[in-house]
């Protein structure tokens, strides 16, 4: 992986946070940090991917049961 150097600012307890963290104490500030933005990149993903999830069929279901009723009819839950 090639990295570059960044500068960031932050407040002073934040800072504090991180350094008291194992993983820092074990890895340094540098791959805490970029585990924390890739934890967030990959979250803040989910949360895009749920909302056009929930915009695409909002408001759709009678709509998408007419299309699934007929196999509905035809399943049938297994004997005890």
């Amino acid at each position: 992986m090639s990295a570059k150097a960044v500068q960031i600012s932050m407040d002073r307890e934040l800072l504090a946070r991180i350094d008291r963290d194992p993983k820092t104490k074990q890895e340094g500030r540098s791959a805490f940090i970029r585990d924390a933005v890739l934890l967030y990149l990959e979250a803040k993903r989910r949360r895009d991917v749920d909302q056009r999830i929930r915009q695409t069929f909002s408001g759709r279901a009678p709509e998408l049961l007419a299309e699934v009723e007929g196999m509905l009819e035809g399943q049938a839950w297994p004997e005890k």
